[in-house]
């Protein structure tokens, strides 16, 4: 088994990045149940409601990330 995880781990480096994450992200969704995946987004949610909600981070508005953005990247 060793040798058959190793050869996967050399093709998968010869993919190119983009093939490389779309592999990663199919592999993290194909390890966890899609409900326990729901529950943690939910949780992750809640969590930044409640951080916006008690004054801990302030929200940016999106003309300001935008004008941030395209001052950087053009």
């Amino acid at each position: 088994m060793a040798n058959t995880f190793e050869e996967a781990k050399v093709l998968a480096m010869q993919l190119t990045p983009e093939q490389r994450a779309d592999l990663a992200d199919l592999l993290w969704a194909s390890a966890l149940p899609q409900a326990q995946i729901d529950a943690a987004w939910a949780a992750e949610i809640e969590r930044r409601l409640a951080q916006v909600d008690s004054g801990e981070v302030e929200t940016i508005p999106y003309e300001t990330v935008i004008a941030e953005l395209r001052a950087k990247y053009g």
